[in-house]
Order: structure tokens, then C-alpha cells, then sequence
């Protein structure tokens, strides 16, 4: 299945456009993303320890001679190089051999395919939910590394099916749930017009129905798929403010496949976190 996003894939160009996102931050903070005050800086025996870098874009970055020590790092990766080895083949390798699916998504051709996937995915967010029933009530509300919470999550997951699924493969017009978690970078008043609550704190409990019946919808929209079916053209954008551009199917229920493979991959690593305290 096509990919609409490259986080940790080496192959291909850097994404470029807000078409989906993974987290609560902006996908892609390339050129004309962010401001320019840093760019072509130097540090020079300079103390950046607890420093964070969030949507930055680091192309061409050299750190000679430093001290990594307990660094995390996490975005889209091509030619990084550690000691003059380039780890961009083994990153991504190491990541499919957690994650089968992210394999499973890339070789998909197919209807059948699409479905095999979705019964994944819903195989895979089962285990999540069971997960984090486990966790205090206030677990599910907590941002880990200022990250999206599990709750959040969910809701984005909510409003990525309401988007690219029933909005562009269904063609219906106002889709949109009102719990709904679009992008940071949607501007407010454009979720206001879809009905969206960015303030509402809904419960655990409706946040799950909101999701088990968006998951129902991609269910449905899958069980009726046909390789025919997987180019036609959908004539509306996911949501006011997208480019007009033209999407097929495939392309569109690839996005939402797309984000759930990697919201749980997320959800997981973060669900791990909240266990261990």
C-alpha cells in the first residue's frame, strides 16, 4: 500500500505537506516549517545536556565528537551516520522485525490484502485496549513525554477514520465526531466548523464507543473492497483546509492504515512506560 507517511523509512523523500501525523506535534518542520534562527549554527564545547529538539529539521546536522549518552531520538531518518556507519537500514530492518505489520503494510497490493491488514490492526489495538483497562483511570489521560495520552490517541485515531475514510472513501460530507483529535497544525476555528471540541475532556468510556464504531466503519469499508475498486478516485478532500488534490482509494484507506500501524507502536511504547511505575 502506498505510504502517505516515511517516519524511520529510509526509502524515498522526506514527506512533505501535513497529510497525516503522528503525534501532537507538526509532521514535517522542513523548509518554510519553523523558524531559521539556528540553521548553519555552530556549539562548540557546549553543554546541551536535557535539550530537546521537537519538529526540527536537522538535515545536514554534524556532531563531531560528542557525548550521546541516554539520547533518545525519533523522526524520519536517511543517511544518519554513527561513527561512519550509516544505521539507517538496520533502524528501519530492526523496526519491521518488531513490527511485522509495517512489512504487511508495505507489500499490500491487493483487496485481500487490505483486509488481512485491518484484521491486524484490530487484532493489535485489541491487545492496546486490554493494556491499558489494566492502568489506573488517570494513566490513560497522562502524556508521557508530552507525547498524545492513550485517551488522545484514540480520539486522533476518531478523527483520522471520519477524515480519510468516511469523508473521502464514503463521500460524506460532515462526517466529523465531535471528540475527534484532529492535527496540532489544524487551525481551531476550522475544527470549530466541523463540530469539533478541542476543549472536551469526554470519558474513557464514550471515547471507546466513538472508537469501536469508527473502527466498524473501516470494517465495512474493507469487507467491500475489490482490486477494481482500490484506484477509484475520491472527490473530496479529507477536510476542509487539505489540498484539493486527487487521492483513490487505496490511498486513502492507506493513510488511515498507516496511522494506526504507527499510533499503536506509539501507544505501545508508552503503554510500557505507565506499566512500570
Amino acid at each position: 500500500m502506498p505510504s502517505m507517511t516515511a517516519t524511520n523509512d529510509p526509502s524515498g523523500p522526506a514527506p512533505a505537506g501535513p497529510e497525516a501525523q503522528f503525534g501532537p506535534h507538526r509532521f514535517y518542520a522542513g523548509e518554510g516549517g519553523g523558524s531559521a534562527e539556528f540553521r548553519g549554527a555552530r556549539f562548540d564545547v557546549a553543554d546541551l545536556r536535557g535539550a530537546r529538539f521537537t519538529d526540527c529539521d536537522l538535515t545536514g546536522v554534524t556532531i563531531r565528537d560528542g557525548w550521546l549518552v541516554n539520547v533518545s531520538i525519533s523522526g524520519y531518518l536517511s543517511n544518519v551516520t554513527i561513527n561512519g556507519v550509516d544505521v539507517t537500514d538496520f533502524v528501519s530492518a530492526e523496526l519491521d522485525r518488531r513490527h511485522p505489520e509495517r512489512v504487511q503494510f508495505r507489500e499490500g497490493q491487493t483487496a485481500d490484502d487490505v483486509r488481512a491488514l485491518w484484521d491486524t490492526i484490530e487484532r493489535l489495538w485489541a491487545e492496546a485496549v486490554e493494556r491499558a483497562g489494566r492502568l489506573p483511570a488517570a494513566a490513560l489521560a497522562e502524556q508521557v513525554n508530552e507525547e498524545w495520552s492513550f485517551e488522545q490517541t484514540l480520539r486522533h485515531l476518531v478523527f483520522i477514520t471520519d477524515a480519510w475514510a468516511s469523508r473521502t472513501v464514503l463521500d460524506e460530507p460532515m462526517p466529523y465526531h465531535p471528540l475527534g483529535l484532529p492535527q496540532s497544525w489544524y487551525p481551531d476555528a476550522d475544527a470549530a466548523a466541523l463540530g469539533l471540541d478541542l476543549t472536551a475532556q469526554p470519558g474513557y468510556a464514550d471515547i471507546l464507543a466513538a472508537r469501536a464504531d469508527r473502527m466498524a466503519v473501516m470494517r465495512r469499508i474493507v469487507a467491500d473492497l475489490t482490486d477494481a475498486g482500490l484506484g477509484r478516485l475520491c472527490q473530496r478532500s479529507p477536510a476542509p483546509g487539505y489540498p484539493d488534490e486527487e487521492r483513490t482509494v487505496i490511498e486513502c484507506v492507506g493513510v488511515v492504515m498507516d496511522e494506526e500501524i504507527e499510533h499503536y507502536r506509539f501507544a505501545r511504547r508508552d503503554l510500557a512506560v505507565l506499566e512500570a511505575r
